[in-house]
């Protein structure tokens, strides 16, 4: 099954001409507070070293980026390995993992990823793909604030656009509030100026169609924070990727969704490319930028 995954992802990338890299996330797996492996709650996996092997096989397809939970012994170590055999970045989902990013457990692991300029892609608000119900708070975006803090540049995966979590600047009895406007906070916040991004990975998901997306067609200055991901093999599902829903929003014309819907019979990473560059609002689209290598963000990025 592997092998079959990666070679169809290969299929899909080599079949758009030209074609860029694709950013290749390994999985680690849930910790518990002391550090130790918790495979019980492990729903799945993915080692670094896979991706890793990967991406030195067919370098001008895959970047790795490796996935290192903070709470264990030798999560420093681990990095600097990762980092030296070609890792440019590390993937959270602290939902799934346990982690606490405001947890001064981190530190040792921001102040080293801070040392080697890796940036930290992080989920941020609810999850729904994998299973994490118990720890929906992790998912909080303010908790990312610590990483910044050491210096850590942060990538909040698909802007935190889903669902709610409590306003930690609001002290006792804090309100709840949709998790976009936290990430916004952060965004807004002239002390990240440089550390604070998101990604548009997953915001033309019908769940996903209102403010988050509304407020990347039309604010040209959060498009300058803003990453392309695709969010792949979530793109593939059709009850995820609605066009009429976009339609409707207001985001694209019948006859674009038309040769969307096309596109996506063959190749559903295309279409999600073709998606983000086709939707528009008031005119305005997301701008080439996005879709370009940050170098600011990922300085370990090397040409193929």
């Amino acid at each position: 099954m592997d092998q079959q995954f990666v070679e169809v992802l290969r299929r899909l990338i080599t079949e758009s001409k030209p074609h860029g890299r694709n950013l290749i996330f390994a999985f680690e797996k849930n910790h518990r507070e002391d550090g130790t492996v918790n495979e019980e709650d492990t729903e799945f996996f993915t080692p670094n070293e896979y991706v890793l092997k990967l991406a030195k096989e067919t370098p001008e397809l895959f970047v790795a980026c490796a996935s290192i939970h903070p709470y264990r012994a030798d999560a420093v170590a681990t990095l600097e390995h990762a980092v030296a055999e070609g890792a440019v970045a590390v993937k959270w989902l602290p939902n799934a993992m346990n982690i606490d990013p405001s947890s001064g457990k981190c530190d040792a692991f921001y102040e080293a990823l801070a040392r080697l300029q890796v940036p930290l892609i992080s989920h941020a608000g609810e999850e729904k793909a994998v299973h994490a119900e118990e720890r929906q708070r992790l998912g909080n975006p303010l908790h990312l604030r610590r990483a910044m803090d050491h210096g850590v540049r942060v990538v909040v995966a698909h802007c935190a656009s889903l669902g709610q979590n409590p306003d930690l600047d609001a002290g006792a009895g804090a309100p709840w509030v949709d998790n976009f406007d936290l990430f916004m906070r952060l965004i807004n916040d002239p002390k990240y100026k440089d550390l604070a991004y998101g990604d548009i990975s997953a915001i033309t998901q019908y769940n996903r169609l209102g403010k988050p997306l509304q407020s990347v067609l039309s604010n040209r200055e959060l498009q300058k924070r803003m990453v392309n991901g695709s969010d792949y093999p979530l793109p593939a599902l059709n009850m995820l990727m609605q066009t009429s829903a976009v339609v409707k929003a207001g985001y694209l014309t019948e006859d674009e969704r038309t040769l969307l819907n096309e596109i996506d019979q063959h190749n559903p990473l295309l279409f999600d490319f073709v998606m983000k560059r086709t939707v528009k609002l008031n005119g305005e689209r997301i701008s080439d930028d996005v879709f370009m290598v940050r170098d600011e963000l990922m300085p370990l990025i090397k040409p193929a």
